[in-house]
């Protein structure tokens, strides 16, 4: 069965954490609601930036495209594992996301940041 979202409405944790909510109209106009656990929640959460990229890369026929977001501010605290840091990144928009970074990439991304570009920079895999 396919179901097609005409708009979200209310998203939501419930089962005291368990279970995450996701509530949508669909395109005639039924509310309706898929449920996942936090886990499932995760793993769309992982797939969904490359299916958008994937998306935008196939309507506009460009390959070079990237789904980027604003950043409005970050901030860098210590993990409560002594080898590892944690960056966060946030949209003006409230959207944020966590990565805990290894030791010996810390220092790799701070120089990475720090080199200055001619024009158009290249990707800086790691």
């Amino acid at each position: 069965m396919e179901l097609r979202a005409k708009a979200l409405t209310v998203c939501e944790v419930v089962d005291d954490g368990e279970t995450i909510s996701l509530g949508f109209e669909d395109a005639a106009g039924n509310a309706a609601a898929l449920s996942l656990s936090v886990s499932q929640a995760g793993a769309l959460v992982m797939t969904l930036p490359g299916l958008l990229e994937l998306a935008l890369r196939t309507r506009y026929g460009d390959q070079s495209l990237r789904y980027a977001y604003p950043l409005a501010s970050w901030t860098i605290e210590q993990s409560t594992d002594s080898t590892k840091r944690i960056i966060t990144l946030a949209t003006p928009d409230g959207f944020s996301v966590r990565f805990a970074i290894p030791d010996d990439q810390q220092n790799v991304l701070g120089e990475a940041l720090l080199m200055r570009y001619p024009s158009a920079p290249a990707i800086r895999p790691n």
